[in-house]
């Protein structure tokens, strides 16, 4: 006999949650492996797989991680019900200069700096407060109720997945994908690392434009470069017009000089010039700006080396700089060089006003951590991956099996507007650069001789197969932590259980907030085609930023942050959960607020009040009696039978939002207002075959919303369907949909 005297309480989540929590994982369940699939339904089920996007194990969850937590959990949750051999696999991520940004945060509020701490003993730390965190971070997820089969849990820093990186990486060399050398990256002078593309943002900034006279000797005349940068004219190698610049016709091959450093400098032509900015004449200075530095190495008639003027650290340090200029910091180096090319006459004052147009905007671009300006700069030995080159044996590029593969239909996105911006950047992506300067990350496997001969191995080689050397010295970088990321879906199923690859790859949704859909997705999506020849996922589903009710984004400096382990406190999880699915269309930005998770507690209220008194009136049904329905019950009943569908539609077409609001509407206005009210006086009446029939009427539409719902609220819908009058009863999570 159940014991309902639970129910004579008001419903609290607190005393039900961790003990249903453990009910499940105790259970088994969570395994895929273990599911009572082969009695319940077929002999050969099908699987549905999702890898979860590895939280980073730097810290407290956010309501970002209760999005996408609440959205797998939905999807895995109802495949488990439809009986498929459904596997959601956890995993945390070390997420290199993420983590390293934090820690470095720690460090400052202890007083110490990361640059005089031994990188040993600070990776030591470093993998301590990692450790530490992905432990709270796990219990976090069991808070929201996330079904994931923690026997499979898997790091980003497993020996088991850094050796996969590492033979991805070693495959990317042999393939001709990977090459070495001095490039100009994106640095960011606060943390003393480069950092790829999409992991800048820009923003649109006015800018001083100077207008900079170089002498043409040969010419008796001078030609006029506009520069927002003349602190780095003493770095220029040559100047550029367009060909089709008939302005410029009389200066090609000719030399100018070098205002600052008084060297002769080659005047060229290159297409990629804009006759339309500043004066249509380009310095050139290939250490310190990407397009300079590609019209540098398509011109081998430049007679110049290029070198770099600026440092590490943001300071001029080259000995052709006037010496004027030498150790100061970049916007102390610019006025001084306006000062020194004044002096000299060689502001052009012919243009803007005296030579200096001070309403010129620009997009700058800045760290997407602490908004330094970017600084480009060039530096050695920085590993890259091609992206647009075929390899050697002439298959397709890394972006081309992208490209295909989403051309194809077989990487859908979920909302489809999102193949187009996939599209644009995959259009224009650049060679990678998976160089990183911090010490929090996979270590590069590269090892470099004395003769520079290069060896890819995940230990020191005993001697060179060149030059019988056998003194070599590790690259000091670490891999961008996308690079190991970037492989997460095969990695993970090719280190778990026997035959999980096999089994389970490719994988049937990733789900992730829309920004990182090229940072990560596009990674994974080449990177899966390139190594195991599959697409990673079938379908990329694009949840939005979490904002709030001013629609703005949550940030600890707006004050606006919602802890999603504080309002699970006040309110339970299975409110936090409907909050954030209802009215969250994909691609879209949430609003979230307060008020409206306490209202889903409301709801949960009445989903107990409603089944309290449904048990209390229904203690003598007899479910063996054969019932006399009326045609009003009958009515409902298909009424209900049309729920079913709707919300099975509406799951296997992505819409939980509409799923969730339509049984939210339908419990709380169709069920608990009308057929509850309706059936009342018939659970008084005198004739015990109506109260039968109107009993197996409630019961019936609270069983099978409470199978509707659990996805959406497991944990109240498991603790109320535990105390229901039901034969050969099951856990809820494994109730047949």
């Amino acid at each position: 006999m159940t014991d309902l005297n639970k129910f004579n309480k008001p419903y609290d989540p607190k005393e039900i949650c961790d003990k249903i929590y453990r009910l499940w994982e105790e259970s088994g369940y969570f395994n895929p492996d273990k599911l009572p699939i082969s009695k319940t339904y077929n002999l050969k089920p099908k699987t549905f797989t999702i890898i979860m996007p590895p939280p980073n194990a730097n810290g407290a969850l956010h309501l970002g991680h209760a999005v996408f937590i609440t959205l797998q959990d939905i999807m895995i949750r109802y495949h488990r019900m439809k009986g498929d051999k459904t596997l959601w696999l956890p995993g945390a991520d070390h997420a290199g200069f993420e983590t390293q940004v934090v820690y470095d945060k720690k460090l400052e509020k202890e007083g110490r700096n990361r640059f005089k701490i031994p990188t040993d003993e600070l990776y030591k730390e470093m993998i301590d407060f990692t450790l530490a965190n992905k432990k709270t971070m796990e219990n976090q997820l069991r808070k929201l109720g996330a079904s994931c089969d923690w026997s499979r849990e898997k790091f980003t820093l497993d020996k088991d997945i850094i050796e996969i990186v590492y033979q991805t990486f070693k495959k990317l060399k042999e393939d001709g994908f990977l090459y070495q050398g001095k490039r100009v990256v994106n640095w960011c002078i606060k943390h003393q690392t480069a950092l790829s593309e999409v992991e800048l943002k820009y923003e649109e900034r006015k800018s001083v434009l100077y207008y900079v006279k170089y002498q043409a000797p040969e010419l008796n005349s001078h030609i006029t470069v506009a520069t927002t940068r003349p602190e780095t004219i003493p770095a220029d190698v040559a100047i550029a017009v367009n060909p089709k610049d008939k302005r410029y016709k009389k200066f090609i091959g000719k030399y100018a000089v070098n205002p600052l450093s008084n060297e002769k400098l080659l005047i060229i032509v290159d297409a990629a010039v804009d006759m339309k900015f500043g004066t249509g004449a380009l310095k050139i200075t290939p250490d310190h700006d990407k397009l300079d530095e590609e019209i540098y190495n398509r011109h081998p008639e430049i007679n110049k080396i290029s070198r770099r003027i600026i440092n590490l650290f943001g300071k001029i340090e080259d000995e052709n700089a006037p010496v004027e200029m030498a150790g100061l910091k970049i916007n102390e180096a610019r006025k001084k060089s306006i000062e020194i090319l004044r002096a000299k006459g060689a502001i052009d004052e012919s243009f803007a006003d005296k030579g200096i147009n001070n309403n010129y905007t620009n997009m700058v671009s800045l760290c997407y951590k602490c908004n330094t300006q970017i600084e480009p700069l060039s530096l050695d030995n920085q590993w890259f991956v091609k992206m647009t080159e075929k390899p050697r044996l002439g298959k397709k590029s890394l972006r081309d099996m992208a490209v295909e593969a989403v051309k194809s239909g077989k990487v859908k996105f979920i909302p489809e507007r999102f193949k187009k911006i996939f599209f644009h950047w995959m259009k224009n992506i650049r060679d990678w650069n998976i160089s990183r300067q911090v010490p929090w990350g996979i270590r590069i496997p590269a090892w470099h001789c004395e003769c520079k001969e290069i060896i890819i191995s995940k230990k020191k080689p005993t001697k060179c197969s060149k030059c019988n050397s056998s003194n070599f010295q590790q690259d000091p970088d670490v891999f961008d932590t996308w690079f190991s990321s970037g492989q997460w879906p095969f990695a993970t199923l090719m280190t778990t259980k026997k035959n999980d690859f096999k089994t389970f790859y490719p994988t049937d949704v990733m789900d992730t907030a829309w920004d990182i859909l090229f940072f990560w997705v596009a990674r994974m999506i080449m990177f899966g085609l390139y190594i195991t020849g599959k697409s990673p996922f079938k379908y990329v589903y694009l949840h939005g930023l979490v904002r709030d009710k001013d629609r703005q984004k949550m940030s600890k400096s707006k004050g606006n942050v919602i802890d999603p382990l504080g309002v699970i406190d006040l309110y339970g999880a299975d409110a936090l959960r409907m909050a954030l699915i209802v009215g969250n269309t994909p691609g879209n930005d949430p609003i979230i607020y307060e008020e409206k998770i306490r209202g889903y507690r409301n709801f949960a209220n009445k989903i107990w009040q409603a089944s309290r008194f449904i048990l209390m009136n229904t203690k003598d049904f007899k479910p063996q009696i054969k019932q006399k329905l009326t045609a009003a019950d009958k009515k409902r009943l298909k009424e209900l039978i049309k729920l079913k569908k709707d919300i099975t539609n509406l799951i296997e077409s992505f819409k939980f939002y509409a799923a969730a609001e339509k049984l939210y509407h339908y419990f709380w206005h169709t069920f608990a207002d009308k057929i509850i009210e309706s059936v009342k006086p018939r659970l008084k009446g005198n004739n015990s075959g109506d109260r039968q029939a109107a009993q197996y009427l409630l019961l019936e539409i609270l069983k099978s919303n409470l199978k509707l719902l659990h996805p959406f609220m497991p944990f109240i819908t498991e603790e109320i369907y535990q105390s229901l009058p039901v034969k050969n009863k099951n856990l809820l999570m494994i109730e047949k949909w």
